[in-house]
């Protein structure tokens, strides 16, 4: 088992950016992918922001590409979402996620992550 803990959310104004952090715990010595998805008031979740297990290969949805940057800090157990430009349309909670021990690259399709956090609220209005 792997427990998520996301951080770092808030309200912001537009053009402001924000830093989002997800520390692992409980199986963490195991190589899995990870992920950024988020969903808004009344809409289906979607992804954001995937990477690999060494974090060599990363991928973006192409609302937020050229915008947010995903990485990951292995020895510490934490990914992170750095989000610049920030617009009214990223509001939403936003949610990391971990594909099964094992399962080594990203992935865009939300049902190959097993374990997901509680989600942080993210607010871009002026």
């Amino acid at each position: 088992q792997v427990q998520l803990v996301e951080s770092g959310g808030g309200l912001v104004q537009p053009g402001d950016s924000l830093r989002l952090s997800c520390a692992a715990s409980g199986r963490t010595n195991r190589s899995y992918g990870m992920g950024w998805f988020r969903q808004a008031p009344g809409k289906e979740r979607e992804f954001v922001a995937t990477i690999n297990w060494p974090g060599s290969s990363r991928s973006y949805a192409d609302s937020v590409k050229g915008r947010f940057t995903i990485s990951r800090d292995n020895a510490d157990n934490t990914v992170y979402l750095q989000m610049s430009s920030l617009k009214p349309e990223d509001t939403a909670v936003y949610y990391c996620a971990a594909r099964p021990e094992g399962y080594y690259s990203g992935s865009y399709y939300a049902p190959e992550y097993n374990f997901w956090g509680q989600g942080t609220q993210v607010t871009v209005s002026s």
